[in-house]
């Protein structure tokens, strides 16, 4: 049953939920199948020798793989069939996936990484903006939460990799990981289809797209100076999130001498829990603001930037553990409000055409930050910095974000917005 508006017209396109269900799925498999592959490093050393320093390039020829293609990934979701390059992205990183669990040298690890890279990058850009397609006003950011859940379930389920290498052999999971992935690509296939624009309808011959070119795209985004706005605070806020996830269990164990079992249970479990509660409250809680209040999907990543930078700052001078995992929960609750606004931000902002292509930009720069980050934080440390001074640093960083996007000007969401 489909429901409809006081008009009788149907609120949303048949299938629009549905679309964010297999999104969701492809969403928590895009990570896992990344993720797996850094909980079973001894394994994986044992079988194919190679130094730390070569571990720690897999991951990161993926990261500046992924990264330095997201700009051009977004535009393909723009040009191009939404639905078949989300399809053919699943099938070729699931296929490679496959393909890792055969590889018998470190040369041969490497080169299933980098062409993750390649394959992954397409997902997320052309999966956010066919959500933005489907959803319109009034569910927009609570669907693109829905997405983050699944992507976030997909790292929280991580752990599988190291698990299913102690049990079985390190490329157990890889075969069984592939094969799904394939599979799941034919049903997708099938069921995946982009809006046709001229009747708001799901089907195979959608209405042809406006034509998008590279060059224009990149010269129209840069143009705005909102977009400019928005891709400096994402950066800044990116820094904060990579320096909290990358060095909060070496502040726990450090500042209270918790074992590092322990150190890492209050970094992850609880942050993570909240993190998934706030992409679900801060989508619905801005779909439901955004109905009398255009900017009400800025207001609320305002409001949680408003809520965590305070609670970073403060626990920098605490010294009594429950307070400071509250301090860190409220950030991660208040950081999931920008995740899951983010999208339908950016439809506000720039045009519907270069939507894709506007993420996979910010997607671009959160790599290149999420590198810097961790390294900054090192850096620091090595200078003999403090963590407490490192926090607080974040939370004056937050706040530079916080005066960007209050100056980001909104455009009114029509119909077809």
């Amino acid at each position: 049953m489909e429901i409809r508006s006081i008009s009788g017209k149907p609120a949303l396109p048949s299938g629009a939920w549905l679309i964010v269900v297999l999104l969701s799925v492809g969403g928590c498999l895009n990570y896992l199948d990344r993720i797996v592959i850094t909980t079973m490093r001894a394994s994986i050393i044992e079988a194919i020798p190679m130094t730390e320093a070569q571990f720690g390039l897999l991951t990161s020829s993926f990261l500046w793989t992924y990264g330095i293609l997201s700009p051009f990934a977004g535009y393909l979701a723009d040009k191009f069939n939404r639905s078949r390059v989300i399809c053919l992205s699943v099938f070729v990183w699931s296929a490679v996936t496959w393909m890792t669990a055969y590889t018998t040298t470190f040369s041969e690890l490497l080169a299933t990484r980098i062409l993750m890279g390649v394959s992954e990058a397409c997902f997320i850009p052309a999966a956010l903006a066919l959500i933005a397609d489907y959803h319109r006003n009034r569910t927009r950011s609570l669907a693109t939460g829905i997405l983050m859940v699944g992507i976030m379930t997909g790292s929280g389920f991580g752990f599988a990799g190291g698990w299913v290498a102690e049990k079985y052999y390190w490329n157990t999971i890889f075969v069984y990981l592939g094969v799904f992935g394939i599979a799941y690509t034919i049903f997708l296939f099938f069921t995946l289809k982009d809006l046709r624009s001229d009747t708001g309808e799901a089907g195979e011959a959608a209405a042809p797209k406006e034509k998008v070119n590279f060059r224009e795209a990149i010269t129209s985004l840069f143009r705005l100076r909102s977009y400019i706005f928005i891709l400096i605070a994402w950066g800044l806020l990116g820094v904060v999130a990579w320096l909290v996830v990358g060095w909060l269990p070496t502040y726990f164990l450090e500042k209270f001498r918790l074992s590092e079992g322990m150190a890492g249970l209050y970094a992850t479990a609880y942050f993570y829990a909240v993190a998934l509660a706030g992409l679900l409250l801060g989508g619905y809680w801005s779909d439901r603001w955004s109905r009398t209040n255009p900017k009400g999907r800025l207001l609320v990543p305002i409001i949680g930037i408003m809520m965590g930078a305070p609670c970073i700052f403060m626990s920098s001078y605490l010294n009594v553990l429950p307070l400071v995992v509250i301090c860190f929960m409220v950030y991660a609750l208040s950081k999931s409000f920008i995740d899951t606004n983010m999208m339908p931000i950016l439809c506000l902002v720039v045009n519907r055409q270069y939507r894709a292509t506007a993420y996979g930009i910010l997607n671009f720069l959160a790599c290149i930050i999420g590198g810097i980050g961790i390294y900054a934080g090192g850096a620091l440390r090595d200078m003999q910095v403090n963590m407490d001074l490192i926090f607080r640093f974040a939370a004056v960083t937050m706040v530079i974000a916080l005066v960007l996007l209050l100056m980001v000007k909104i455009k009114a969401e029509g119909p077809l917005e």
